[in-house]
């Protein structure tokens, strides 16, 4: 039997169609997440960050500014306890954001972090933050996330302010939904 054109033209197509779907979910998002790593674009920080000794550069001093936002979904209130410090490179810092649920139900938030300008990325390190893990608070409850960073004494000597910023996200249904994931998964393995 002898396809039609259109019927060949038809395949292709859904075949790069599909192919197309696969590099976008599979293959797209690893390769961003390398490319941001090595460039630093995106201003993705990296994870926990383990402090060694070094000498504090007590001649320079850098601005650190602090911006957080909710995603359109998350309803909690969010916000630095200070919007700037100054730190001289090398000393450790402690800060804190605040979060209030105002809501009358238990929400789990998740912040992500951004940093600007992007070359800084790499000198700044955190060695506690509130972003590594997800934050529960229950109905109208308030917190203090704590944020204990590090701007590295090899910094470039151009850079004088630092901008971070956090986005919190709603993830209750998410983790809702793998709970229940697991626990049917445990009631069908025991």
């Amino acid at each position: 039997m002898k396809l039609s054109e259109n019927t060949k033209v038809s395949a292709k197509l859904l075949a790069l169609a599909a192919s197309m779907l696969v590099f976008a979910i599979f293959v797209m998002p690893p390769l961003y997440d390398a490319f941001c790593e090595i460039t630093g674009l995106n201003g993705k920080t990296g994870g926990r960050y383990e402090a060694v000794p070094a000498a504090i550069d007590t001649s320079r001093s850098i601005t650190v500014q602090f911006v957080a936002s909710n995603n359109d979904n998350m309803p909690w209130r969010f916000s630095p306890s200070v919007m700037s410090v100054e730190v001289h490179p090398g000393e450790v810092m402690d800060t804190v954001f605040l979060a209030f649920n105002p809501t009358a139900r238990d929400m789990v938030g998740q912040a992500i972090p951004s940093l600007v300008p992007f070359k800084a990325a790499e000198y700044f390190h955190k060695t506690e933050c509130f972003c590594f893990n997800q934050q529960i608070l229950k109905a109208g409850e308030k917190a203090e996330l704590p944020l204990r960073f590090i701007v590295d004494p090899e910094i470039p000597s151009n850079v004088n302010t630092i901008t971070l910023s956090y986005t919190l996200f709603d993830v209750t249904e998410r983790i809702s939904k793998n709970t229940d994931k697991n626990k049917a998964v445990s009631a069908r393995e025991g």
